[in-house]
């Protein structure tokens, strides 16, 4: 072990008395389920079913919804397997809980303190641990290692910041990353940074976003919106925005009067924020957390609520996809609007998707745009849908998830036999 990983190590073992209090300060923020806070510690957990287990461990609704596909393919080859999904935020949590397969569970992640990661492997005892895009917790990859557990980062995704940053303590990412039995890139940039820090070639299979499918929608509810709210009106649609980006939204929309507006802001707790720019800008609107039955009196629908982007997505005629005009978030994956044949338009700092993006808009599927002037223009006069090109995408969607599950297959033990012995 590397100096700098005994020192992380000593400090949150020293530190961990004090992580409760930390913990219900964020509940009473809400920013944590207090009715979950032991999960956080590794306490209280249910039970582990017999049989090979697969642990996948995701930060957010992102990384969370690429688990979940690669999740469900897993157990369609391999039934019987349990798997066990970790995230670390409440919006992830919200979505996971009724959307994970038979035979899996969701979690709150454990706190990265060496008793809380020892509790955690204690209790379920995984096979295989798969750790998405930029997951690094040092106690809890020490701790799998520690186990027997075979190890795997997916999609990896690390920028160049990054990378310079991990060169100053390269040892200690050796350390952790080096020994994993898969590392797979989700692009080339992030293959060729990952090669200079490991010292070892790394696979690019591609991004396993593009293999998610469309958001569903209830008929029903999407038949009342579109005659009870849009009602016949042009419908342009924010989707997963950051602070900055409603306003953004909002000015560029005034040239429209006549439009029905939907904002689906990235973080449901946002609402009350973005309602109140909506009253600060005497703006009528409904907010769909509260109940509220939009009516085409109402110019905005606010839509702070979890689960529904399949909804939004198919009410309207442009989406403008929020993310690449924030700083520091990288842009939001843009297949799923592109999937329903809905243009979009985006901002320019996509760095999360850049090998996806510049395929998208230098097919013309996607229009990259600055600021409200510019996304005025581009609602006014969207990028053209080509059902070829779509076609197309579609066709090479699934291979980066294909790739991906064929070599995490053969890290996963066979159940015993009964004649082999008893059951774990």
């Amino acid at each position: 072990m590397t100096p700098a990983l005994y020192l992380y190590r000593l400090v949150t073992w020293l530190a961990a008395p004090l992580l409760g209090f930390a913990l219900n300060a964020r509940a009473d923020n809400g920013k944590e389920d207090p009715l979950r806070l032991n999960e956080r510690f590794a306490r209280r957990l249910p039970p582990r079913r017999a049989g090979p287990l697969v642990w996948l461990h995701g930060a957010s609704v992102g990384e969370s919804l690429v688990l979940l596909e690669l999740g469900r393919r897993l157990i369609a080859a391999r039934p019987g397997l349990m798997l066990v999904f970790t995230s670390q935020t409440l919006t992830s949590a919200r979505l996971m809980g009724p959307a994970v397969p038979q035979n899996a569970i969701h979690a709150m992640a454990p706190i990265d303190t060496p008793m809380a990661a020892r509790r955690f492997f204690q209790h379920w005892r995984p096979d295989l641990c798969i750790f998405a895009e930029g997951e690094i917790w040092p106690n809890l990859i020490l701790e799998a290692e520690r186990s027997g557990a075979r190890r795997a980062l997916v999609n990896a995704r690390m920028t160049e910041k990054s990378a310079e940053g991990w060169q100053r303590f390269r040892g200690v990412f050796r350390t952790l990353i080096g020994k994993f039995n898969l590392v797979h890139a989700a692009d080339a940039e992030t293959g060729a940074r990952l090669e200079r820090l490991l010292g070892q070639a790394v696979r690019v299979p591609g991004n396993l976003k593009s293999a998610q499918s469309p958001p569903e929608a209830n008929p029903v509810e999407l038949a009342r919106l579109a005659s009870t709210f849009v009602n016949g009106r042009r419908c342009f649609v924010a989707a997963s925005t950051h602070p900055g980006e409603e306003a953004l939204f909002l000015d560029a929309a005034a040239r429209f009067p006549d439009a029905a507006l939907i904002l689906v802001p990235r973080h449901p707790a946002r609402g009350d924020e973005i309602a109140d720019l909506l009253a600060s800008r005497r703006i009528s609107f409904a907010r769909r957390s509260k109940g509220d039955a939009p009516t085409p009196r109402d110019r905005v629908l606010l839509a702070d609520t979890m689960g529904e982007m399949g909804l939004w997505l198919r009410l309207a005629d442009v989406v403008y996809l929020g993310g690449g005009n924030a700083p520091d978030v990288g842009g939001h994956n843009p297949l799923e609007p592109v999937r329903l044949r809905r243009p979009v338009l985006t901002g320019p700092d996509v760095f999360n998707f850049a090998g996806i993006m510049d395929g998208l808009v230098q097919s013309g599927l996607v229009r990259t745009v600055t600021d409200a002037p510019e996304l005025a223009a581009g609602l006014a006069d969207p990028p053209v849908v080509s059902e070829e090109v779509v076609a197309a995408l579609e066709t090479n969607a699934d291979a980066p998830m294909i790739a991906t599950l064929e070599a995490l297959l053969p890290l996963i033990p066979y159940p015993l036999l009964e004649s082999e012995g008893p059951e774990l």
